[in-house]
C-alpha cells in the first residue's frame, strides 16, 4: 500500500482533470491526478476530427491535439500523476493527519497494478470523472439481441484508435454528436450509412455537425421516428422504424425497414457518478450530475465537480473554463475553510428551461451560468428574475435543446440597490420579439 498527502486530488485526468489540476498547481497546491486508463487525455483522444479549442485556445485543433496542449502543461507542472488507478472509495469529513479540533479532510482509495492499494488523503477533491453513453438496455429497443449493436462512441474508438470497422451497412440511432460525427467518418472509410434515426422533432447535435456530416454526404435524417424492432439472429440483418405522430405514438402505416449489419446508438450521455453517491453528494434527477454551489463544491463541503461529471457538455473549450472556474472555487475553500458559511441564492429553470447549473450561488460573486432550452425557437428573451421581479433581459437569436446556452451573471445585476439578497432567481426563455442586446 502507498499513502500520500496531498493539498487537492483530482480524478479523472481528461480536459475537466487536466484544467483543473494544472490551474491548482500554478499557485502552489500540492495536487494529485487520479486516471484509470494507462494514458491520461480522456475521450480526446479518441476523437480525430477537428472543431476543438476554437474558444480556448483561439486555434482549430483535432481532439488530440487539444489533448497535448495540457499533457504539455501538465508535464510542465509540479501535478502528481497516478496512472491505471481505479478509484474504489471516495470518503469525506475524516480527521486530519496531525490536526485536532473539528477540521476535517478528504480521502480517497484506488487500485493499480503499480502501487497495489493507492490511499491519498487531501483537503480537498476535484470529481472529473466524465461520462458514459447510454446502450441498448437503457433505451428498450425491441427486438433480438444479435451482434452488431455497438454505441457511436465505442465504434470511434475502434474506427479512430484500431482501425476496426464495425460493419459495412449502417443505422445510428439517436443524432446526438458523436452519432453525427461517426456517420461521417463511416462514409469516408467507405461504409454505406442508410439513415440517422432521431425520436425527438429536432436534431440532437449541433447545427455544425447536421450540416457537416449529414447535409454534405446526403445521409438522411429521419425525425420524430423511433426504432420498433430490430431483426437478425447472429448478426442484425435489418432495422424498422416508423413515424411517431404529436402523442409519440407509433403510426402503423409508415413503418419501413432497411437491410444493414451494424446498428450505432448515439442516445445520450449519462455523468459517471458511483463515487459521487458513495460520498453522500446529492445528484440533480435531470443532469444526472452533483447539485454544485458558484464555486463548483457538491453538498459535501470539499467535494468539488466539474466537465462532463456535472452536466454534458457540447464543447470541451466549456469544459476547460469551467473547470479552471472549479480550482478558483477549491482555493476560495482552501482560504476560508469548511466552517465558512455564508448566505445563498437559489438558482431555479423558468420558462422553457431545462436545468441550470450551479444550483445556488453567493450573490456578491460573479458567476457563470449554464443551461439548456426546451425550445427552438428565433429571437428568444432571456427573462431573468430576482423573487420574482425581473433583473436582466436578452435576445438570443437562436435557441434549441441541442445547444447550451451560457452567460455571466454579476452582483450588481443580482443584488441592484436591494438591502437583503434575493432568495431565488429564475432563468426562464419567452418567445416573443424583444429589442435587447445580444449575448
Amino acid at each position: 500500500m502507498r499513502k500520500e498527502r496531498y493539498d487537492v486530488a483530482v480524478i479523472g485526468a481528461g480536459p475537466a482533470g487536466m484544467s483543473a489540476a494544472y490551474e491548482l498547481s500554478q499557485v502552489g497546491c500540492r495536487v494529485a491526478l487520479v486516471e484509470r486508463e494507462p494514458t491520461v487525455g480522456g475521450i480526446l483522444m479518441q476523437c480525430i476530427h477537428n472543431g476543438f479549442g476554437l474558444r480556448h485556445f483561439k486555434a482549430d485543433l483535432t481532439g488530440p491535439e487539444y489533448a497535448e496542449r495540457l499533457i504539455e502543461r501538465i508535464q510542465a507542472s509540479t501535478v502528481d500523476v497516478f496512472l491505471d488507478t481505479s478509484v474504489t472509495e471516495l470518503h469525506a469529513d475524516l480527521p486530519l493527519p496531525g490536526q485536532t479540533g473539528e477540521q476535517t479532510g478528504r480521502q480517497i482509495i484506488g487500485v493499480s497494478p503499480r502501487f497495489g492499494v493507492l490511499e491519498l488523503d487531501s483537503e480537498a477533491v476535484v470529481l472529473a470523472m466524465g461520462c458514459r453513453e447510454r446502450n441498448r438496455g437503457n433505451i428498450s429497443i425491441p427486438g433480438t439481441r444479435p451482434a452488431g449493436i455497438f454505441t457511436a462512441g465505442f465504434a470511434q474508438k475502434l474506427v479512430n484508435m484500431y482501425g476496426i470497422l464495425p460493419g459495412k451497412e449502417v443505422v445510428i440511432i439517436g443524432s446526438g454528436d458523436i452519432g453525427l460525427i461517426m456517420a461521417r467518418r463511416l462514409t469516408w472509410s467507405g461504409v454505406k450509412v442508410k439513415a440517422v434515426v432521431e425520436i425527438m422533432p429536432y436534431p440532437g447535435g449541433l447545427v455544425r455537425n447536421i450540416v457537416q456530416c449529414l447535409d454534405d454526404f446526403n445521409i438522411p435524417l429521419y425525425l420524430s421516428h423511433t426504432v420498433t424492432n430490430i431483426f437478425g439472429r447472429h448478426r442484425v440483418s435489418g432495422v424498422e422504424i416508423a413515424k411517431l405522430d404529436e402523442q409519440r405514438r407509433v403510426i402503423e402505416e409508415s413503418k419501413q425497414t432497411f437491410e444493414c449489419d451494424t446498428l450505432l446508438l448515439s442516445v445520450g450521455l449519462v455523468p459517471e457518478n458511483e463515487l459521487s453517491l458513495d460520498a453522500g453528494v446529492k445528484l440533480s434527477n435531470i443532469t444526472g450530475g452533483p447539485l454544485v454551489d458558484s464555486d463548483l463544491m457538491t453538498s459535501v463541503d470539499g467535494i468539488f465537480a466539474c466537465g462532463n461529471v456535472l452536466h454534458v457538455h457540447d464543447l470541451v473549450d466549456f469544459v476547460s473554463e469551467e473547470s479552471i472556474h472549479c480550482a478558483q472555487g477549491v482555493l476560495r475553500f482552501l482560504e476560508r475553510g469548511p466552517a465558512h458559511q455564508y448566505k445563498q441564492t437559489r438558482i431555479v429553470p423558468g420558462n422553457n428551461v431545462r436545468y441550470l447549473t450551479p444550483n445556488r450561488i453567493d450573490p456578491h460573486q460573479e458567476v457563470m451560468l449554464f443551461f439548456r432550452p426546451l425550445i427552438v425557437g428565433r429571437d428568444v428573451a432571456l427573462i431573468i428574475k430576482a423573487d420574482g421581479a425581473v433583473i436582466k433581459r436578452k435576445k438570443l437569436r437562436q435557441v434549441q435543446p441541442s445547444e447550451m446556452i451560457h452567460f455571466v451573471l454579476k452582483p450588481e445585476d443580482m443584488l441592484g440597490q436591494r438591502e437583503e439578497i434575493p432568495a431565488q432567481i429564475e432563468v426562464g426563455l419567452e418567445e416573443q420579439q424583444y429589442a435587447f442586446e445580444k449575448l
